[in-house]
This record gives C-alpha cells, sequence and structure tokens, in this order.
C-alpha cells in the first residue's frame, strides 16, 4: 500500500482502517488528522475576506481577499515565506494554504480575522456563521 486517505465517518471506515493496520508491514508510518475545515467555515472565511477588502485598505494598498487571505493566515501561524524565484527577477510566497487547517485552527484563524475586523471598523455582513 502506497499512500491511502481516509476520512472516518462511521464504523465502517473504521473496520476498514483496523484491517489494513493488521495486513501492513512493521515501520508503516501512520497519520492522525484532527478534521478539516468546515464548508460554513470556507464560506465565512471568503465572505469575512470579502466585507475586508472592500472596506479597508493595508498600508494605502486595496487589496484582493486572498491578499488579505494571506495576511490572516501569517497572523495565525507566521508561516509566510518569501524566496527569490528560480530566475531572480521577483519573489515567491511559500505559505501554508487555508484548505489544509484543522477545524480547531479555522475557527482560531476566524477570530483573528473578527478580531481584526472589530478593531479596524470592519461591518461583516453574517457573523452568526458557523465558525
Amino acid at each position: 500500500m502506497a499512500t491511502a486517505l481516509v476520512t472516518i465517518r462511521g464504523k465502517a471506515d473504521r473496520d476498514r482502517v483496523h484491517r489494513w493496520v493488521d495486513s501492513v508491514p512493521d515501520l508503516t508510518r501512520v497519520a492522525f488528522h484532527d478534521p478539516k475545515r468546515s464548508l460554513p467555515q470556507n464560506d465565512k472565511w471568503w465572505a469575512c475576506l470579502t466585507d475586508i477588502s472592500r472596506q479597508a485598505m493595508h498600508h494605502g494598498l486595496k487589496l484582493e481577499p486572498s491578499d488579505w487571505g494571506a495576511l490572516f493566515l501569517d497572523a495565525l501561524t507566521r508561516e509566510v515565506r518569501l524566496l527569490p524565484s528560480l530566475d531572480g527577477t521577483g519573489f515567491v510566497n511559500l505559505r501554508r494554504s487555508s484548505s489544509q487547517l484543522s477545524h480547531k485552527e479555522f475557527s482560531d484563524l476566524i477570530e483573528i480575522v473578527h478580531a481584526w475586523g472589530a478593531a479596524n471598523g470592519i461591518i461583516f455582513r453574517d457573523s452568526e456563521q458557523d465558525r
């Protein structure tokens, strides 16, 4: 078995994983991850970023929602890294994708967005959606 990914949704999935564990060779690596962000969280994320992009500027610049997302991801994890491009003519942003965040991490990220928004006079269209 090369790589397998199972989202455990019930007994059948647990049974399948148990069978795999019983059959894999020694030294096989196993990883467990927290649940990923939910669709309501994703919707909330993009709604908040859109609200911010329409109402705020950063250092005198009007930013796109995805640019604001990179700023907030940095505030969450300090994982935004810039490296020189391969041809040396610019920089490449190496950052963690928000799609890889767990449900808990994404909740924390949305809290950062809301705190920043409150401190900067942002009016969010829907602040009571699932976080």
